[in-house]
């Protein structure tokens, strides 16, 4: 990268990213062509790909929050989650098997979902502003992806990769919070029936709410605060499972319920979306 053309360097690696996920072969590591462990300008690229999907004409309908569990932030190496913005279209109704070829490197993790009923705009938000703000809670399976080859990725990667996302199943039963612990709500996630995932509330950042918190300060802080309506899946349960051709997820949340997707397998792609 010339560190003096910053924007040519977020422009390139936002068109690596969105190339490999049209012909579908994953790209090398893009921290090469940011400054060294620059996060801005890794959200620079982030922001540049969703305000492209607003222009093509995609819908904004909330955001994820990632790197919730501290084994994870270990791993790359940092002290905070990081969040990606999820589009409508990335929504697959539950009972809609998933194309094969559609994700590059699928993986899968549990999350308590959250649906804003009111705008969040404090940047010192509290927790009794989170609860009056939330409308419901659902579960939900995030499908996560990697654009970046053998998931070779460092924060710098996964941010400006719009934080590893993919795509997200959500429960049809809404919870409200007074119904349901989310810090201590227990998490069972199978494959094919053999559980995969175990953990807690308390395995996200602390608490489903804690994270939630986090992301309505900080985009506050952005100028870009969570509005009523928006969708916050709020961060991993439990470790992420390998998704293959033919899988069958389902999670169980103390107190949200089930919530299942599927992989087609080639033979059945027709009906798969």
């Amino acid at each position: 990268m010339s560190p003096d053309n910053p924007a040519d360097a977020v422009t390139e690696v936002a068109d690596a990213l969105e190339e490999a996920a049209r012909t579908g072969v994953p790209c090398a590591p893009v921290r090469s062509l940011l400054p060294a462990a620059d996060i801005g300008a890794a959200y620079a690229v982030q922001r540049l790909h969703v305000e492209r999907g607003i222009t093509a004409g995609r819908r904004l309908v909330g955001r994820k929050i990632g790197l919730t569990s501290p084994a994870v932030q270990r791993q790359l190496g940092v002290d905070r989650p990081d969040f990606g913005a999820l589009f409508a279209d990335m929504a697959v109704p539950e009972g809609q098997p998933i194309a094969p070829g559609r994700l590059l490197q699928p993986k899968v993790e549990a999350e308590a979902a959250l649906v804003l009923g009111a705008d969040l705009p404090y940047r010192d938000p509290t927790v009794a502003d989170l609860l009056r703000a939330t409308a419901f809670a659902l579960p939900a399976l995030e499908i996560v992806d990697s654009r970046i080859a053998d998931w070779d990725i460092t924060i710098v990667d996964t941010v400006a990769d719009n934080a590893s996302c993919g795509l997200y199943v959500l429960g049809g039963t809404p919870v409200p919070l007074d119904r349901v612990d989310l810090r201590a709500a227990t998490m069972s996630l199978t494959r094919n029936g053999e559980t995969v995932s175990e953990g807690t509330g308390a395995d996200c950042l602390g608490s489903p709410l804690t994270a939630a918190l986090w992301l309505a300060s900080t985009l506050a802080g952005l100028g870009d605060p969570l509005r009523a309506g928006d969708l916050v899946l709020t961060g991993a349960l439990g470790p992420m499972a390998r998704a293959a051709e033919g899988d069958e997820f389902t999670a169980h949340i103390e107190g949200l319920g089930t919530v299942t997707t599927a992989f087609a397998s080639a033979a059945t792609e027709g009906a798969a979306v």
